[in-house]
């Protein structure tokens, strides 16, 4: 009864905190200028990227209603249109190779079954379409850190709604037959070592 309460009560608000710090906000900006015309984002969350986005559409995938109740005075200030689904990353309601942009922004570390959401983001991308993605990822550069992580992420995986630390994101694209466009590292200054390296990418399926 009280870990519920604390999932529905107290965890989205202290995600729609430490989602607003000013390096991951600057990084939306930057992921999200490139997207234009129509867009899933999965794992909308609290509706942090909407003023970045210059699009006409936008489909926000946010499984929890919780969460997504935060987003509403957001979505209801839009100037475009936002159409919430309540689904899951693993199994999206959409067609065949029918979608152009799919966005995902600190969203892949707490999917339960990762192998089978890309798959799905395979499957209903279109030919020439494009997944924007922006997460906090696996260090691949120091031992210390990247074994704190594994330690951690079980901890991690209770108190932060079943994300883990020691995702290595950019290896699961490969492995799902995406091709990269763009990717860089960087690291956000004002989370705790163990979380802040982070990992921008755009890709299109191979």
């Amino acid at each position: 009864m009280i870990y519920k309460f604390y999932q529905q009560r107290i965890f989205p608000h202290l995600l729609n905190q430490v989602m607003k710090t000013p390096s991951m906000m600057q990084a939306r900006a930057e992921l999200l200028r490139k997207v234009h015309g129509s867009a899933l984002e999965i794992g909308f969350g609290t509706g942090l990227n909407l003023p970045f986005y210059q699009v006409e559409q936008l489909i926000a995938l946010e499984p929890n209603a919780d969460i997504y109740q935060l987003a509403q005075k957001n979505v209801l200030n839009t100037p475009f249109h936002v159409q919430h689904i309540q689904a899951s990353a693993e199994k999206l309601p959409f067609a065949d190779n029918s979608l152009d942009n799919i966005v995902s922004t600190w969203t892949m570390c707490s999917i339960a079954h990762l192998e089978q959401a890309l798959a799905e983001i395979h499957r209903v991308l279109k030919p020439e379409g494009t997944l924007h993605l922006v997460e906090h990822v696996q260090y691949h550069d120091n031992e210390k850190l990247k074994k704190l992580q594994n330690i951690l992420t079980p901890v991690q995986k209770v108190i932060a709604d079943g994300c883990h630390l020691n995702r290595n994101i950019e290896l699961y694209l490969s492995n799902a037959n995406f091709k990269f466009l763009e990717k860089y590292y960087f690291d956000a200054e004002e989370l705790p070592k163990v979380g802040r390296r982070m990992f921008m990418a755009r890709v299109q399926k191979v």
